[in-house]
């Protein structure tokens, strides 16, 4: 099906481009959330009569979702999780948990903006790009960690996915006689 787009849509066109799409995707998709209409003559001079119209509320947007992003730029946000000695998590942090630290400190970000294709299952430092506006794309870093005080180790560069992190201890570095005193009381030497 051929389409004039309303706007700028990444993968597919500039605003006022006619592009051909697949039935299902214009049907559910462009056309229902007025990204764009259907390609024939009565839409074409429509889009013409409007298209400073759209071009303004396009530069609007723009200029929103540009103010938003220099003041996300640069940002951190905690999130923490019960996780395992190794870093592992016992969930997984998924779009919805970023959106919900980002609303904690006062940023309104819809779901389909945050691109997250597979969850975070490990405590760390990552990277989450935000697309706030089909021109204006954003990446943020999401601190995942056990508490408030393994976060801010983390910020610092510290790694905390070992024992040795944890609780002090290097593991490799340990040995039998670090488990056992042979001279403690009660062990017995064999008289044969």
């Amino acid at each position: 099906m051929d389409v004039i787009l309303l706007e700028r849509i990444a993968k597919l066109g500039q605003m006022g481009e006619t592009v051909k799409v697949r039935d299902g995707f214009a049907r559910n998709y462009l056309l229902p959330l007025g990204k764009a209409l259907r390609a024939n003559e009565a839409n074409k001079k429509r889009f013409e009569s409007e298209r400073s119209t759209l071009e303004a509320r396009n530069l609007e947007r723009k200029s929103e979702a540009q103010a938003i992003a220099e003041k996300l730029d640069g940002k951190t946000f905690v999130i923490v999780r019960s996780a395992g000695e190794t870093g592992q998590l016992y969930g997984s942090v998924a779009a919805r948990d970023v959106i919900e630290a980002l609303a904690t400190e006062g940023f309104n970000v819809g779901r389909n903006q945050v691109e997250l294709n597979t969850p975070i299952k490990a405590i760390g430092l990552h990277k989450v790009v935000l697309h706030l506006h089909a021109e204006v794309e954003i990446s943020v870093e999401v601190n995942v960690a056990r508490s408030a005080e393994e976060a801010e180790r983390q910020s610092k560069g510290e790694s905390l996915t070992s024992a040795d992190a944890i609780y002090g201890v290097d593991e490799d570095a340990l040995t039998a006689a670090d488990f056992f005193d042979p001279e403690a009381e009660g062990v017995e030497e064999d008289d044969a």
